[in-house]
C-alpha cells in the first residue's frame, strides 16, 4: 500500500517549531484565560500537534493582578492542599491566595488543564506568569495575542 496520497507527519523534538506569546490578563474571566493560554502551552492550535510531544508555545501572562472571577468564586474556590500530617488539610480561598501571590491563582488554573504527567511537567514550564504589564523576556520578542478576538 505504497500509493497513499498523504502521510501522517508526527512532531518530535527536532521538528517543533516553537514560538513566544503574550496574553493580557486585563480584564479577563480566570477560566477563559486559562483554557486558551493551556491550548498554546500544549500546541493544539498547530496542525502538526502530536500528542506525546512538548510541541507548543511558550506564554507570557501580564497583568496577572487583574484577572477577573465570575460571581462569588473569590469567597466560595478554595484551594486545598494536605500537609501528609494527620489533620493537616489547609483551606485558601481564592482571595486569600490571590491576596499572598496574584501568579499563583493563574498558574493554578492552567497547571489544572494541563495532562497529569511527566508532559504536563515540562510543558507547565512554558508558562511566564507577571504582576504588571512587563515581563523580562523581549529578547525572544514574543507576539502579542487579543483574547477578545479568539473567543
Amino acid at each position: 500500500m505504497d500509493t497513499l496520497s498523504y502521510k501522517t507527519v508526527s512532531a518530535n523534538n527536532q521538528t517543533v517549531n516553537k514560538e513566544w506569546v503574550v496574553m493580557d490578563a486585563d480584564g479577563q474571566s480566570l477560566g477563559r484565560l486559562a483554557s486558551i493560554a493551556a491550548k498554546y502551552i500544549r500546541g493544539k492550535h498547530k496542525p502538526n500537534f502530536t500528542p506525546h510531544v512538548d510541541c507548543g508555545d511558550n506564554v507570557i501572562i501580564i497583568n496577572a493582578e487583574k484577572v477577573n472571577l465570575t460571581g462569588k468564586k473569590w469567597e466560595a474556590k478554595e484551594y486545598i492542599r494536605y500537609t501528609n500530617y494527620p489533620g493537616g488539610q489547609r483551606r485558601l480561598t481564592a482571595q486569600e491566595l490571590f491576596d499572598k501571590d496574584p501568579t499563583r491563582v493563574v498558574e493554578k488554573a492552567v497547571k489544572g488543564m494541563l495532562p497529569k504527567n511527566k508532559l504536563g511537567s515540562a510543558l507547565f514550564n512554558n508558562l511566564k506568569v507577571f504582576v504588571g504589564g512587563e515581563h523580562k523576556y523581549d529578547a525572544q520578542k514574543p507576539k502579542s495575542i487579543n483574547l477578545n478576538e479568539l473567543v
